[in-house]
C-alpha cells in the first residue's frame, strides 16, 4: 500500500511538473522549475516527490530555455536540476534508455551552467548498440522514451539511429496511434519532426493534432505534442 502510494504521488508530481512546462512552451514565459521542488527532500524517502519529479521528465525540464526566445534557468533553477541528475543516476545494469535519459540531463546541465565545465571526468556517450538493427516496433519504443534527445541539431548515437530510420519510425508513430498508445505517438511523431526522410504521406501535422486531442488530459502527452510542433512550425531561437 505505501509503495502504492508513492507511486500516486510521483506521478501526479509528474503530470504537474509537465502541466507547467506546457504552459511555459505555450505562452514563452520563463519556467521556474525551483519554485516546484521541494527543498531538503530526501531521495529514497516518501516525502515531496517533486525532485524525483525531475528526474523522471528528465533534460525536458529545461525545454523552454533551449526552445524559446526567454531568459535562461536561474542560478536556483539549475541547482535544483543538478540535484536531481546527482540524486537519481542509473543504478549498475540500468536498462540503455535508463543511461542515456541521465546522460541527456547531464548534458543539458553542462551546457546552460559554464561553471560546471569539466564537473565530470566522463561525459562520453553510452553505447547505442542496442538500438542496432532492432525491430522497428522496439525502436520507436525506445525512442518515444527518449524523447528529450530529440531536438533541433541534436547529434548523438541515438539521433544517428533515428535518422537511419525515418520511415520505421513513421510506421511506429502510426502503429501507437492505432494502439491508442497516446505518449508513445507523441513521443514519436515528437522524433518524426527533426527527420528527413519521413514519408509526405504520413501526414504528421494532423496526426499530432490528433494525438493531441486524444491523448490531451495526459500533460505528458501534451508536452510533447506542443514540442513537436513547436520544432515542425519552426517558431524557435
Amino acid at each position: 500500500m505505501e509503495q502504492s502510494g508513492t507511486s500516486t504521488r510521483l506521478a501526479g508530481a509528474v503530470q504537474g511538473l509537465t502541466s507547467e512546462l506546457v504552459s511555459a512552451l505555450r505562452s514563452g514565459d520563463r519556467f521556474r522549475l525551483a519554485g516546484m521542488v521541494a527543498q531538503g527532500h530526501a531521495p529514497g524517502t516518501t516525502a515531496d516527490p517533486s525532485l524525483a519529479a525531475v528526474r523522471v521528465v528528465g533534460a525536458d525540464v529545461v525545454l523552454p530555455s533551449v526552445l524559446l526566445r526567454c531568459p535562461p534557468p536561474d542560478g536556483d533553477d539549475l541547482a535544483v536540476f543538478g540535484r536531481a541528475v546527482h540524486a537519481y543516476p542509473p543504478p549498475a545494469g540500468a536498462p540503455p534508455a535508463s543511461v542515456w535519459s541521465h546522460w541527456a540531463m547531464r548534458r543539458a546541465l553542462l551546457r546552460l551552467d559554464a561553471s560546471l565545465d569539466g564537473a565530470w571526468d566522463d561525459d562520453a556517450e553510452p553505447e547505442a548498440a542496442w538500438l542496432d538493427d532492432v525491430p522497428w516496433q522496439f525502436l520507436t519504443h525506445q525512442l518515444a522514451v527518449l524523447a528529450p534527445l530529440a531536438l533541433p541539431g541534436e547529434d548523438c548515437a541515438v539521433a544517428r539511429a533515428a535518422r537511419r530510420r525515418p520511415v520505421d519510425v513513421a510506421r511506429g508513430f502510426v502503429r501507437a496511434v492505432r494502439r491508442r498508445d497516446w505518449l508513445q505517438a507523441a513521443g514519436a511523431g515528437r522524433w518524426l519532426t527533426v527527420l528527413d526522410g519521413v514519408p509526405r504521406t504520413l501526414g504528421l501535422d494532423t496526426g499530432l493534432e490528433f494525438v493531441a486531442q486524444m491523448g490531451g488530459e495526459d500533460a505528458r502527452v501534451a508536452f510533447q505534442v506542443e514540442a513537436a510542433q513547436l520544432m515542425r512550425t519552426g517558431v524557435l531561437v
